[in-house]
């Protein structure tokens, strides 16, 4: 491995003209680069087409005109597709809109306002704790941070978060009410929960009789290379005699259509009850007519969904591995750069040296390419080490990825420098 830290004043000042250079040539080529999301690109979106016109009646399947009001709490033959999928329980599901985020809200707001089943609504609480698992997923924070909940970091393991803490934090302090997971190729380090670590999640001793696991299974069919199970948390909590201890989330924003996709919450019985009490009072009726029509083009098959996102992960891979090849290729060798390629998912997560993320974005914003603003995978956008950053490699094209990757390395190299010429001075 090459050392950059036992090189000379001198010798890091020639590689950093070096690299300015490189950088400034760049910077002519007038870029304008947006992977700061992970968003579907134009050519996964055109896969879903055929869901525009995709419906052929205005009834579901007990007759209920679609276009009128009525099931509030989702179409039987779009529970029963979800429930093929992902082995969930249809009584348990209810489906929403098309953003399980605005789901994850509403669970929040519930719990604030009327509290668990047979519990203190959580803004009566002198302090309400939630455990983030690090790096994370930012819209998490930001909601959570919006309830005005103190957020506790827990480190990531290759086997989900370390439950060593969680058990003891959650064990001794009453305030901890819940902890957000996603459990399946983890944003953005792609990591894979264990069936242990989801084990010990639903058995685990609380503090507080009200604590929840927030479980985003926001990728639960995402898969890129190899194919990865997702725990079943709820027959887990079931059985370790939690049955309320869990919210399920999954939505199809990145099956299909972002903007007119569905998405579903599912639980243990007196969560179901009193969720549907209160959105009973918030709506008369998701879109039915979006639901039907996700039915329709699937075919109501289970594995019709399972053969699309092979499609989808075919548009996918090589953007990964472009990804994965440029990191290897420039920094394999190098203490500039570490990373873990991911199992799945829509990112890859990349550790810079400590101190240095914060200026690698800058860096890359000024030559036209938007990351994932640096702390932003940590609750209050704070980064302890300033050196987690967020790739989202599925948006842009290869030649597009390839001139960002390019960029990157370049940013990195340069705020590294930089860095080393500060701690030897």
């Amino acid at each position: 491995m090459s050392h950059w830290g036992n090189l000379s004043s001198t010798q890091l000042k020639q590689l950093l003209s070096d690299e300015e250079s490189k950088y400034e040539a760049f910077k002519t080529r007038g870029l304008t680069l947006d992977l700061s999301r992970g968003k579907p690109s134009p050519d996964v979106l055109d896969l879903s087409d055929g869901l525009l016109g995709a419906l052929d009646t205005k009834l579901a399947s007990d007759d209920t005109d679609i276009r009128n009001y009525g099931m509030p709490y989702g179409l039987p033959e779009c529970k029963k597709l979800f429930s093929d999928l992902l082995g969930i329980p249809t009584e348990k599901i209810t489906i929403g809109g098309n953003s399980s985020l605005a789901l994850m809200y509403g669970v929040f707001t519930n719990l604030y306002l009327f509290g668990a089943p047979g519990g203190v609504p959580w803004s009566r609480c002198e302090k309400v704790k939630i455990l983030c698992p690090c790096p994370g997923y930012d819209r998490h924070f930001t909601l959570t941070d919006d309830f005005g909940a103190e957020m506790i970091t827990v480190p990531m393991t290759d086997n989900g978060p370390d439950m060593d803490i969680v058990e003891k934090l959650a064990a001794t302090d009453a305030s901890v009410k819940g902890i957000w997971c996603v459990p399946l190729y983890s944003n953005p380090g792609g990591v894979v929960y264990s069936e242990e670590t989801a084990q010990r999640l639903a058995s685990m001793k609380t503090a507080a009789p009200d604590f929840r696991i927030f479980w985003d299974n926001a990728y639960g069919v995402h898969h890129l290379f190899e194919e990865h199970t997702t725990p079943d948390i709820l027959a887990l909590t079931e059985s370790a005699g939690h049955p309320e201890r869990a919210f399920y989330f999954f939505s199809t924003s990145k099956i299909n259509y972002p903007s007119g996709g569905l998405s579903f919450v599912a639980s243990g019985s007196e969560n179901v009850e009193q969720l549907r009490l209160h959105l009973g009072k918030q709506t008369i009726g998701y879109d039915k007519i979006i639901q039907l029509r996700t039915v329709k083009f699937f075919g109501g098959d289970a594995e019709s969904i399972r053969a699309h996102m092979k499609k989808i992960a075919h548009i996918l891979r090589p953007k990964f591995e472009l990804v994965l090849s440029a990191l290897d290729r420039e920094f394999s060798d190098t203490e500039l750069l570490t990373w873990t390629p991911p199992k799945g998912g829509y990112f890859v997560s990349v550790n810079t040296r400590p101190g240095c993320a914060k200026r690698v974005v800058a860096l890359a914003k000024d030559a036209g390419a938007i990351l994932t603003d640096a702390g932003a995978t940590y609750p209050y956008g704070a980064d302890p080490e300033d050196a987690n950053i967020r790739i989202a490699p599925t948006y842009p094209t290869l030649d597009e990825l390839a001139q960002m990757m390019e960029l990157f390395t370049i940013c990195v190299r340069i705020a590294s420098i930089e860095k080393l010429l500060k701690e030897n001075a």
